[in-house]
């Protein structure tokens, strides 16, 4: 093996531990006599060699085993510990084999005996080429662990990419299918609203054919009979008339005249209203924010959907509970995620919350198609919601539905901002003077309320032949809404046991907006105390269900009788008449 260094760039520094002059001398020999370029630092004490070490500036260390102060094995120690990558060799003249494999196990490169110096040159050559293997072997293991930190950061980086591109397609997936479940949703009622729309139109071709048909009829018939069974077609067509305007509500193709109202002026004239609707085991709270938007909406319609939200809430809470009704102005951003739900733009929107039983998911996909109840059979048409989805929608806003099953639920309805500098206030009310429509000699005019037909029917009938002109209807809405197109009836004769709006309830919505028609109730609970409630229901405002003999038509005939004198004008929502 060659061991000659020539060609070196530098001189191999070597640090040297001898305490002995003589044998310093015969090393530096041995290495020139190799032809090794070296510097050589001698040191003979611990502290000096401490010091050399620590600075980490030589290639090899060579060492006496046997020192004045220490030995060779604590140089060793201080080695390992200030230059660990720097190569340890022995050159000793004591060196016995023992020490030297203990030498070698604390870290010594390799041992050479001062009686064998001709072997030091090819030691240090070989002490250098492990050093030189350890240091390649150490950057490769350290390059090694910066790839492998590298990788796990890559690896890292990548799976979170591909997290976060999973979780985006999730999303859209997501989002996907709500538009798709949306969009069938639309197209279901988009295709119902076409359907209950033609069905409607039709029917009030029929309507018109048949009431039409009728009035010529009463021109020709001249027997009492004939003409109450004439009246009562003309009733039955008149509820067909009503429930019509329900489904084109529903499918919003109704006459709507929009102007700017004040729904918190609105709400607070209902409170009243809606107090004896629901009955006092409910309390109503009203949050009504200070400076809310006018809203462009038909006042009269509003009113009625109020009041329809009220009943609804009213019957979600079998026990009594809380009923809010709040305004706030909304600005919507986002695009609407269920068709009934409005589109983005500024609204007022007043918002009917109770705290009631909820709507399970099942039920709320299906809420506002019409004809949809979850009520039993006579307690509910399904027209209520479908109505409000309808009027939403048509006056240019919507409906969004917030429920908790066993919590409650609030029901928002948006309605369009009327555009700044536009003057909001009341839909006036227009004076009706009843003595212009009704002719001398007329007969009074009788609305009868009551849910079963085949009751009202019979009511209707004893009615006529006492010589009444009689108008029904089949709730206590359905009446309110043929006040309000015609106030001008004498008496009204109402069921107290109705779903919805019962007879009291009826009463005091007559009480407040039309005080001078009396109210008859007709009911078949032997225990009174509920009817309490109204103010009219004295003995004899109250006629019992079975009819006795003349019992119905003597105390109609007593309220009409104590009603106050003719000339009032009564008050009607409408523009005209």
């Amino acid at each position: 093996m060659d061991t000659s260094l020539e060609g070196a760039v530098a001189p191999l520094r070597i640090l040297l531990l001898e305490d002995s002059d003589l044998d310093a001398e015969l090393l530096s020999a041995v290495l020139d006599d190799a032809r090794l370029s070296c510097e050589i630092e001698r040191v003979m004490t611990r502290n000096a060699f401490s010091g050399a070490t620590a600075r980490r500036q030589h290639d090899i260390i060579l060492a006496d085993y046997v020192l004045p102060t220490f030995d060779g094995l604590s140089a060793l120690a201080i080695a390992r510990e200030n230059c660990p990558e720097t190569p340890f060799v022995f050159v000793s003249g004591t060196l016995g084999e023992d020490v030297a494999v203990e030498a070698l196990k604390n870290g010594a490169t390799d041992y050479v005996t001062k009686q064998r110096l001709d072997r030091l040159p090819r030691a240090i050559v070989r002490a250098l080429a492990e050093a030189r293997a350890h240091a390649e072997r150490r950057a490769a293991e350290q390059a090694l662990r910066e790839l492998n930190e590298t990788l796990e950061a890559r690896v890292v980086e990548r799976t979170r990419e591909l997290a976060d591109a999973n979780a985006a397609l999730q999303n859209q997936i997501t989002e996907r299918e709500r538009i798709e479940e949306a969009l069938r949703q639309a197209q279901r009622l988009e295709a119902v609203g076409q359907l209950t729309s033609g069905v409607a139109h039709d029917f009030n071709n029929l309507l018109t054919v048949i009431a039409g048909n009728i009035e010529f009829l009463e021109q020709a018939v001249s027997d009492d009979r004939s003409r109450r069974r004439l009246d009562m077609m003309r009733g039955a067509a008149e509820r067909g008339a009503r429930l019509t305007a329900q489904l084109l509500a529903f499918s919003r193709r109704q006459r709507l005249e929009p102007v700017p109202v004040q729904l918190n002026r609105t709400v607070a004239s209902m409170r009243d209203l809606l107090q004896s609707s629901i009955g006092g085991a409910v309390r109503i709270e009203m949050t009504l924010q200070p400076d809310l938007w006018p809203a462009l909406v038909d006042a009269t319609q509003i009113e009625l959907i109020i009041l329809n939200l009220a009943i609804n809430a009213r019957d979600a809470m079998a026990v009594g509970g809380s009923l809010t009704i709040e305004t706030a102005n909304v600005h919507l951003t986002s695009e609407p995620r269920r068709p009934e739900e409005p589109p983005p733009g500024d609204y007022a929107m007043v918002a009917v919350s109770d705290t009631g039983t909820g709507i399970p998911p099942d039920v709320l996909q299906r809420v506002f198609e019409p004809f949809f109840t979850t009520k039993e059979v006579g307690k509910g048409s399904g027209l209520g919601l479908a109505q409000v989805y309808g009027f939403a929608k048509q006056s240019g806003g919507g409906v969004q539905i917030d429920t908790v099953p066993g919590e409650g639920t609030t029901v928002r309805v948006y309605l369009p901002r009327v555009a700044a500098g536009t003057e909001a206030g009341d839909r006036p009310r227009v004076e009706v003077d009843c003595t212009t429509i009704r002719r001398p000699g007329d007969k009074p005019a009788l609305l009868v309320v009551d849910d079963d037909s085949a009751v009202r029917e019979i009511t209707a009938t004893k009615l006529s032949e006492a010589g009444y002109e009689i108008r029904e209807a089949s709730s206590g809405l359905a009446a309110i809404q043929a006040l309000e197109h015609d106030p001008c009836f004498d008496l009204v004769v109402v069921d107290f046991a109705m779903p919805g709006m019962n007879g009291a309830e009826v009463a005091s919505v007559i009480r407040q907006r039309w005080p001078t028609i009396p109210v008859v109730f007709v009911t078949g609970y032997a225990d009174r105390t509920k009817l309490t409630q109204a103010e009219e229901a004295s003995e004899d405002r109250v006629v019992q269900k079975p009819f006795q003999h003349g019992e119905l038509e003597l105390k109609v005939a007593a309220a009409l009788n104590a009603r106050p004198a003719p000339g009032l004008k009564l008050v009607s929502n409408r523009r005209g008449l």
